[in-house]
């Protein structure tokens, strides 16, 4: 049988097509604009991700039998709001994971109705980035946009309502909206009261392996594909990328280096660290993860390539990086604000220690160098609750970069095991769907199947002692440029 994985992304949506045996038939990409309306703002609009999905996947399937079509599923962006009226059609453009406007309704949550209640109430505190203080946001701002809400869905969300008319979400994109009591794997009703919404207006929960019903005879007529295709939940996309990487079960480790960052650990056990640096969120394979989120990583060096030196040669411009562990220049990888660990929106990319003789590669390995130090940053606050990591897997587009790859072993003294395919959360969705067809009887029951290392990065330790120096004042900058932060933002 054939599956496929859609990874709805923030500047595209890949999809992927994987038989029973885990292997990649085919792949295609379909790219939708994002807006800026505002500094600091970020929206798109959910229906160009729904026509650019279907075309998407019929090209996909296009010399496919598609008579053995059996499952859909997702990797989906996650925390951007999606709000539908009472006849399920979209409100507004949905406001993304990575949208800073909701500072005011941040401070409202974390410091009026405090901390320690929404730890308790949902295992974490308000980032700027999750979905709750953006329905606050609407309430406040938009209120006759907040009146016609029926239903509140996240992106990937979206895309499985308009396949199978059922409103869903799975446990751990929910994690990510500040609305789910993550330990229970249920909705919060005092989030509800707080954000002024009802229960009914919050999709069905299912685990991310859990099939929500079939394709309508619609979509099947127009996808010419069977109308028994199931369609599962999905997950949110590093819970997705941690699939397709093998990063399940117990103590896993998952760097990813896309868009965004993070630092993902698989676990049984359900943890919070005493002062929510990390995210605490339900995992796609049914038990839970540790997150650490830094909102600008590959697209800290996407935009030092290309919109400041003017160069599309990613490698050429690495090849001349050879004093590793002995750069002078620093880069605060905070383009966007930061999420991990330091939950501060005002937060802004910084260089420091440049000199008369500091070169062009000086500063792209700064820039390369802080986003792996920043990552060290959540490693660190995972380690004080005792969790000893020695590797992780690693996938995204900066994976594709020996050099980073070898920065990220020495800087984080981390094996980085290197697997056959680094396509993540398309991957990722693929197996969640092949395990809601049956194929295979669980998520590490696939992951055990499906995903190979092919390679191992090993830490050296005369780079290690070297970075371990150098991290020690990375992590001085920050505390020192703090203040001036909320001066210039």
């Amino acid at each position: 049988m054939l599956y496929i994985g859609v990874d709805l992304g923030t500047s595209a949506v890949k999809l992927l097509l994987m038989n029973g045996e885990g292997q990649i038939q085919k792949i295609v990409s379909r790219e939708y604009p994002i807006y800026f309306p505002n500094p600091g703002w970020s929206e798109q609009k959910p229906e160009d991700w729904f026509t650019q999905t279907m075309e998407g996947i019929k090209e996909l399937i296009a010399e496919a039998d598609k008579s053995q079509i059996a499952g859909i599923s997702f990797g989906g962006q996650m925390h951007g709001l999606v709000i539908l009226d009472k006849d399920d059609q979209v409100i507004r453009p949905a406001l993304l994971w990575n949208d800073g406007r909701t500072f005011e309704e941040c401070d409202y949550l974390n410091n009026v109705i405090g901390k320690d209640k929404l730890s308790q109430y949902t295992a974490n505190i308000s980032f700027t980035g999750f979905t709750a203080p953006k329905i606050l946001w609407v309430k406040n701002k938009e209120p006759e946009n907040f009146a016609r809400i029926a239903k509140i869905m996240l992106p990937k969300d979206y895309i499985a309502y308009k396949l199978t008319g059922v409103h869903c979400t799975d446990v751990s994109d929910a994690s990510g909206m500040l609305i789910l009591d993550v330990k229970n794997r249920c909705w919060s009703k005092e989030m509800c009261d707080i954000c002024g919404i009802t229960m009914d207006m919050l999709p069905k929960l299912f685990e991310s392996y859990e099939c929500v019903g079939n394709v309508t005879q619609e979509i099947a007529k127009e996808l010419g594909i069977p109308e028994t295709v199931k369609v599962a939940a999905g997950a949110g996309d590093n819970a997705a990328a941690a699939v397709g990487t093998g990063t399940v079960g117990e103590g896993m480790c998952n760097i990813s280096l896309g868009t965004s960052g993070t630092i993902f650990i698989s676990s049984k056990k359900f943890g919070v660290d005493k002062y929510n640096a990390l995210h605490a969120f339900a995992h796609a394979d049914g038990n839970y993860h540790l997150m650490g989120c830094m909102l600008s990583a590959a697209s800290c060096n996407k935009w030092w390539m290309e919109e400041i030196i003017g160069t599309d040669q990613y490698a050429a411009e690495q090849k001349d990086i050879t004093r590793l562990g002995e750069n002078h220049v620093y880069f605060l990888p905070y383009l966007m604000g930061e999420r991990s660990p330091h939950n501060n929106p005002n937060a802004r990319g910084t260089f420091i220690g440049m000199t008369m003789d500091t070169s062009r590669a000086d500063m792209t390995q700064a820039v390369l160098e802080g986003v792996a130090f920043a990552l060290r940053d959540s490693l660190e606050v995972a380690k004080s609750l005792g969790i000893k990591l020695e590797r992780t897997k690693i996938c995204g587009g900066g994976a594709k970069s020996p050099l980073w790859k070898r920065m990220i072993a020495n800087i984080l003294n981390l094996k980085v095991d290197v697997i056959e395919s680094e396509e993540g959360p398309a991957l990722g969705g693929a197996m969640l769907a092949a395990v809601a067809c049956g194929e295979y009887e669980s998520v590490e029951a696939a992951a055990a199947k499906i995903v190979k290392i092919i390679d191992t990065v090993e830490p050296e330790p005369e780079l290690v002692a070297k970075y371990e120096t150098r991290y020690q004042q990375f992590k001085e900058i920050y505390p020192a440029c703090k203040p001036l932060f909320d001066i210039i933002k």
